[in-house]
């Protein structure tokens, strides 16, 4: 029952589902969710579903009345066009400064968040692969031998030691891992 990782997906779009250490379903969503839901139960009780944009671990309603794709409410903003109404706090002479700038205080701060989004986009695909890798690490394979040292090379950006650590452990979840933590290594050095 297990199916290949289609490439052309980007990573929001996919879940990947073990049974025990063994990996079951890949892919998009709404596949995963439907095979699921026609295939028998699997031997191993507990099968953990993880988003692989992120690493964690998610609860399926896999009822066939439930609505996995049911709209959310709808918040403050401009939704149709991926506006987004939220909090911000900030001092006083954050908003006076902000009050002064061409455009507003909107304006201003997208205009901020793009350039730090620019400057720090290496740094944070990094972070992001190693948090992402870490969680689904930590959930599936706490308990397996080299797990610390692992964790260590993973947060030290030491890719081979890594690889080292985990070479003992079971064939999908080595594998899954490898996916994951792809981004995580800085290859400029």
């Amino acid at each position: 029952m297990s199916t290949t990782l289609p490439s052309a997906l980007p990573p929001a779009d996919r879940l990947t589902v073990f049974a025990g250490f063994r990996r079951i379903a890949a892919g998009p969503r709404a596949d995963v969710v439907a095979q699921l839901r026609s295939a028998p139960p699997p031997q191993e009780p507990l099968l953990r579903v993880f988003d692989d944009t992120t690493g964690e671990r998610l609860d399926l309603d896999l009822r066939p009345e439930a609505a996995e794709d049911a709209a959310p409410a709808r918040g403050v903003g401009r939704p149709r066009l991926g506006v987004v109404a939220r909090e911000v706090t900030l001092l006083p002479r954050h908003w006076d400064w902000l009050a002064r700038q061409p455009g507003g205080a909107s304006v201003a701060l997208r205009r901020i968040v793009d350039e730090a989004r620019r400057l720090h986009e290496g740094r944070d695909t990094l972070r992001t692969a190693r948090e992402s890798t870490y969680r689904f690490m930590s959930e599936i394979a706490g308990d397996l031998p080299g797990f610390e040292e692992a964790t260590r090379a993973l947060f030290a950006g030491e890719q081979q030691g890594f690889l080292e650590r985990i070479a003992a452990w079971p064939d999908d979840v080595r594998t899954h891992l490898d996916r994951l933590s792809n981004a995580a290594w800085d290859t400029t050095q």
